[in-house]
């Protein structure tokens, strides 16, 4: 008896080792295929874009759009992306960065608890402002939305940690949320420990790399740019065939003739581990929320770049149920991909730049200001015509989402206008969009959600999605 439990042992572990020996099966033969969502019938889940919310808006809200805090409220989850830095400045240690994630984004520290009285219960926190106030401002928010109950994710004290899902309970449903951003700065982008090395706080990045494609005869003039320019700093060596300047990566191909395409590749090791947090968190939780920030397009900002719809599907085949984009501050168009939504970018909700105030010194160098000379309102007010001065970035919409026997079976939505109040100081506050603002708004969205088979019927000033009655995607 003793004898053939050693031989079953002995078999055991040589066959184990084998399939050690064989080398690690891919991530989709070693993880098990997502399951199906589990919801009650009538979960909703509302989505937002970017939240640059400046100071509380729930008062305001309640007079002058009382329809649009009932939408908010009324969902299972609401859920958008926070750029702000909320904090004291009085009580805190830190600083405002040398290098910001294009300005230096502060909001008042009870702007959380006003988020959560709007109805957010979750936020994605991985985008290019999550460090304006270094990892001391970003952890000052973090603590600010833990006390508000928000559940946010896509920063960390480590990569892991900003990787990693973060849960929310709500009705019977244990949802999870995953963070994550192409666009980052730098110094903002998370690192795990290695020995002695502590790790570093920051965002769960998706690193890419700009490639351009342009004919052989470009090439060969960027080329010999590129001999003739010493180089300023030490850069690995191209890969054979490119020709690379800065950061951007030059390509040629015969068949491009006079055109100059522009693409961008992932980084394999970073997609490969936000996949697997995705399967982690889905694993873990009856219902999967992906938030993705970014800025980044091949050929035209109104439609999201190959490798953004390439990571979006793998996301939905790792296990998401609702993907959720946001970072040009531009609407773009809507996918329905194996039964689940995809947004390419829902623009923004907030976008309160007017209020932004005090401003660090650096702000004014972005142009060419002198602070000594001139007010914040005053600056705010040159800063807010050059970057909205097209009305579009101030127009969007409120998806609602609304789920049956745990699949989706609507998309309603919700034209809003960050423009309607009138006065700078109110400039970038969402309210519900007049009749024909809204009819404009959503006649652009059917146009851009068009191509991937999505259609959008306009019913009384709100548009609308059924599943089942749109075309195949792509």
């Amino acid at each position: 008896m003793i004898r053939r439990r050693q031989i079953l042992t002995y078999s055991l572990i040589m066959a184990m080792l084998q399939t050690f020996a064989a080398g690690p099966a891919s991530s989709e033969t070693a993880s098990p295929q997502p399951e199906q969502n589990h919801v009650p019938d009538g979960f909703t889940v509302t989505a937002v874009g970017d939240l640059i919310c400046t100071y509380p808006i729930t008062g305001m809200l309640k007079v002058v759009s009382p329809g649009l805090l009932d939408i908010l409220r009324n969902a299972d989850i609401t859920v958008g992306n926070y750029e702000d830095t909320a904090l004291d400045l009085k009580s805190f240690a830190g600083t405002a960065q040398a290098e910001a994630g294009g300005s230096w984004l502060l909001a008042t520290p009870d702007q959380p608890q006003d988020l959560k009285a709007l109805g957010f219960n979750m936020v994605g926190r991985a985008n290019n402002h999550a460090t304006d106030w270094g990892v001391e401002g970003m952890r000052a928010t973090s603590q600010a939305l833990d006390r508000a109950g928000i559940a946010h994710a896509g920063t960390g004290e480590t990569l892991a940690a900003a990787r990693a899902p973060r849960f929310l309970e709500v009705k019977s449903v244990r949802a999870a949320l995953i963070g994550l951003t192409s666009t980052f700065t730098p110094m903002s982008r998370a690192m795990d420990p290695l020995g002695e090395i502590p790790g570093r706080g920051g965002v769960n990045a998706l690193r890419v790399t700009r490639i351009v494609t342009v004919s052989p005869q470009r090439l060969a003039v960027l080329e010999a740019l590129r001999r003739a320019v010493p180089p300023t700093e030490w850069t690995a060596r191209p890969a054979a065939g490119t020709v690379t300047l800065e950061t951007t990566s030059y390509r040629s191909d015969p068949g491009v003739g006079d055109s100059v395409i522009r693409t961008f590749e992932i980084d394999a090791r970073d997609e490969r581990d936000i996949l697997s947090n995705i399967r982690q968190g889905k694993q873990a939780a009856d219902f999967t929320v992906v938030s993705m920030h970014s800025h980044e397009f091949d050929q035209s900002n109104l439609v999201p770049a190959a490798f953004m719809q390439a990571i979006a599907h793998k996301a939905i085949d790792a296990g998401a149920d609702i993907f959720v984009g946001h970072g040009p501050h531009l609407l773009r168009g809507i996918e329905i991909y194996k039964g689940k939504p995809i947004f390419y970018s829902l623009a923004n909700f907030c976008h309160m730049d007017d209020a932004l105030q005090p401003l660090p010194r650096d702000h004014y160098a972005l142009l060419g200001a002198n602070p000594d000379a001139i007010t914040p309102a005053t600056y705010m007010h040159q800063w807010r015509e050059l970057l909205l001065n097209d009305t579009t970035l101030l127009e969007s919409v409120v998806a609602v989402s609304r789920f049956e026997r745990g699949d989706i079976k609507e998309i309603r939505l919700y034209p809003i206008d960050l423009d309607a109040l009138g006065r700078a100081s109110r400039r970038g506050v969402p309210v519900l969009a007049d009749t024909e603002k809204a009819q404009s708004i959503l006649k652009r969205l059917q146009g851009l959600s068009e191509p991937f088979g999505t259609r959008i019927a306009i019913e009384d000033g709100v548009g609308i999605v059924r599943i089942g009655q749109q075309t195949a995607s792509p």
